[in-house]
């Protein structure tokens, strides 16, 4: 049974490793050389899991952030060749972004940079405490790292 102060506890060592592991994460990136931040980082893997280039509204609702949030991420990604805008072939007052082959590029290593960090985040236990954290985490997610975006399509979004 749980108490207040054991809650509290569990809490506060969630946001310690949470803090961590970006910390983690950044500092690989960072190694990379790919001159990505983690948001950059971020919106590349949505775009990668997205059917069709999205809408810039599309993005910031995948991302939950505001319109602009992702003006400026596009904007960079975009000056490093990494992403593209396009106009929507039925409406040329939308924009469209999609991934260049420089991002999928950039993918591939960042992919590489987060097991990096992940390897460096679980190095310190055994393989069955990592199969009971798996399970745990998976318990606190509700049993999915990424959830099935097949309902988002069904909607006609496209990300």
């Amino acid at each position: 049974m749980s108490t207040p102060d054991s809650d509290s506890l569990l809490a506060e060592q969630l946001l310690r490793l949470t803090r961590r592991v970006h910390r983690i994460q950044k500092r690989h990136l960072q190694r990379s050389g790919l001159g990505v931040t983690p948001a950059q980082a971020r919106l590349l893997r949505t775009l990668a899991h997205c059917e069709s280039p999205p809408r810039m509204a599309d993005l910031a609702e995948r991302l939950e952030v505001v319109p602009r949030a992702v003006t400026t991420l596009v904007d960079g990604l975009e000056a490093s060749g990494k992403v593209r805008r396009m106009p929507d072939p039925t409406n040329r007052r939308v924009i469209r972004i999609e991934l260049t082959e420089d991002g999928r590029r950039a993918l591939r290593e960042l992919r590489g940079a987060r097991v990096s960090a992940a390897e460096e985040i679980l190095d310190p236990l055994t393989d069955l405490e990592r199969q009971v954290l798996g399970g745990l985490l998976d318990a606190l997610m509700g049993g999915s790292l990424d959830p099935d975006p097949e309902p988002e399509r069904a909607k006609g979004r496209t990300c």
